[in-house]
């Protein structure tokens, strides 16, 4: 994977006419921030076991990503994890055996590196699927590295995160309008960690 691919940044382009949302499962706007809470990597542990036991050998990567891996970082009392199998679009070779230990498919999007996102409620997780060639867990083992060695980003992308929830709470939006709101600062840090590891020239 070169260096490009993992730098370049990607707009929601959902095609006219296409939804990610699978059956009832619209996007949350039940929002909120929590403070940091020593129970997320036990969250992520208990789900991590329960991924890695439904699939066996097809697990070919999966880490703890997203903000409840950040110690200290305010986040939505969701643990993100990132899977990566063979091939995302075969469900059939994946999606029965983790529904059979509680996972739920919400997210279908084979226009953006084929991702898949399964919700499980107990611990609250979301489980993003990825192919081999996928940038994205990448970028998230990135990030999350970045932010636990800076503590100057960090607090800046605490600050940026209440911001984008309060303005979207306030208008009434959900989850994924709240994560574009915040989408500048986060792409601000992305590109300095990015430079840092000699992937982006400096400015």
């Amino acid at each position: 994977m070169d260096a490009e691919a993992i730098t370049r940044h990607h707009d929601d382009l959902t095609p006219p006419g296409e939804s990610p949302w699978v059956g009832d499962h619209p996007p949350r706007t039940d929002l909120e921030l929590a403070e940091p809470d020593p129970a997320w990597p036990r969250w992520a542990e208990r789900q991590l076991t329960r991924v890695q036991q439904a699939l066996g050998v097809r697990v070919l990567a999966l880490q703890h990503v997203g903000s409840t891996a950040v110690p200290g970082l305010v986040a939505k009392p969701v643990v993100d994890l990132d899977l990566t199998v063979a091939d995302p679009a075969a469900e059939a070779a994946y999606v029965p055996e983790l529904e059979r230990v509680g996972f739920r498919l919400v997210v279908r999007e084979p226009w953006w590196q084929e991702h898949r996102c399964l919700r499980h409620e107990d611990p609250a997780c979301n489980l993003h699927v990825f192919g081999p060639g996928a940038p994205e867990p990448v970028r998230h083992r990135i990030f999350r590295d970045w932010l636990r060695t800076h503590p100057d980003d960090l607090r800046r992308y605490a600050e940026a995160k209440r911001v984008a929830l309060a303005d979207a709470l306030a208008a009434g939006e959900h989850v994924m309008d709240y994560n574009a709101r915040k989408q500048p600062v986060v792409r601000e840090i992305y590109d300095r960690a990015f430079r840092s590891l000699g992937l982006l020239p400096a400015p």
